[in-house]
């Protein structure tokens, strides 16, 4: 800055108005020093500002399984969102969805003078470890359910499971089975609970339900079950798949067999990958809208580091209608009218 000074021929304190958009600076002062600082390629020190105005401008996120479609665009969203409100975002991530290494992502966090910390874990270990934690700055949950933080945000993972089994109702199943996410994922409970209200509410026959890990190997052997329950007499007409990539061992499964979707089978998946609209046939799906999710941490974030509290509404996920859902065989043959 003083050397910005010196080649505008200004004070240090008019070179720091300028900097800091203070308004109190003539036009003529305000064009030479910015032609000072493009010509000398000035940049400021955030290390330095920050001991200055006690905020890094900085916040921390720590975050799992970010190989997974829905944490690797949560962090995108939320990345996108600090930058377009002026901070940068620094990411700490754990080796595994565990309490303990929520707690230590946390605190590592927590040594890096960020002005926030974001957590965002799904399974219940990681999750309920965050009330333990006591960081010093605001920390924000983002997580399938608020979890008792007074500090969260998170999509509607029931109101999604809602969507996908109506869908399949009102289009005229007699039931919708359902292949879930894997075990201690508050995300796969949530859409299983909601899928088993919806079946019960509707009073059809509640199936078993299949298991998965959220990749497409375990769809395809969910599908290869499927296909033998269909082989003893069970009737499987619709399937609710807890996410797209397992959807899409499902469909594997099931042309393999020679089933044909949505002929014989309708599926509906969750997420709406980028993928999802090119599957063969493509995918009916829920959408997650992770942008606005990323939106809404942000503002909790500012919120509570200028020392308000703001609790924005759950993020509302879409049904998309794609070619991979149909009424049933028997409906089609009686000439009822699709619904939905």
């Amino acid at each position: 800055m003083s050397d910005v000074a010196a080649h505008a021929g200004v004070s240090h304190q008019t070179v720091s108005r300028v900097i800091n958009g203070r308004p109190n600076v003539a036009a003529a002062t305000r064009k030479k020093v910015l032609e000072a600082i493009a010509e000398l390629g000035y940049r400021p020190n955030s290390a330095a500002r920050a001991l200055v105005t006690g905020s890094s401008r900085t916040l921390g996120l720590a975050i799992a399984n970010i190989s997974q479609y829905g944490p690797a665009q949560t962090m995108l969203g939320l990345e996108r969102a600090a930058r377009e409100a002026g901070y940068f975002l620094t990411v700490s991530v754990l080796d595994d969805d565990t309490a303990g290494d929520m707690i230590e992502a946390v605190e590592r966090l927590a040594t890096q003078s960020v002005d926030a910390i974001v957590a965002l874990s799904t399974y219940e270990g990681a999750v309920r470890a965050l009330p333990d934690v006591s960081p010093r700055v605001p920390m924000i949950a983002v997580q399938a359910e608020d979890g008792g933080q007074d500090s969260a945000v998170w999509v509607d993972q029931e109101a999604g499971a809602a969507l996908a089994t109506r869908h399949l109702l009102e289009l005229g199943h007699r039931t919708v089975h359902h292949l879930r996410g894997p075990a201690n994922a508050l995300e796969a409970d949530a859409r299983e609970r909601r899928w088993r209200l919806e079946l019960e509410a509707a009073g059809a026959v509640v199936p078993r339900v299949l298991h998965g890990d959220w990749w497409p190997p375990t769809g395809y052997l969910a599908g290869r079950e499927l296909i033998a329950r269909r082989r003893g007499g069970e009737v499987v007409t619709a399937v609710f798949a807890a996410n797209d990539q397992m959807a899409l061992g499902l469909l594997r499964a099931f042309a393999e067999a020679g089933i044909r979707v949505p002929d014989d089978i309708s599926v509906v998946g969750f997420d709406d990958v980028p993928e999802a609209a090119y599957y063969a046939p493509p995918l009916t799906t829920v959408r997650q809208d992770f942008a606005e999710l990323g939106r809404r941490v942000i503002q909790v974030a500012l919120a509570r580091i200028g020392g308000t509290s703001v609790q924005p509404e759950p993020v509302q996920p879409t049904l998309l209608v794609r070619s991979t859902t149909a009424p049933p065989p028997r409906v089609k043959a009686s000439g009822r009218r699709q619904q939905g």
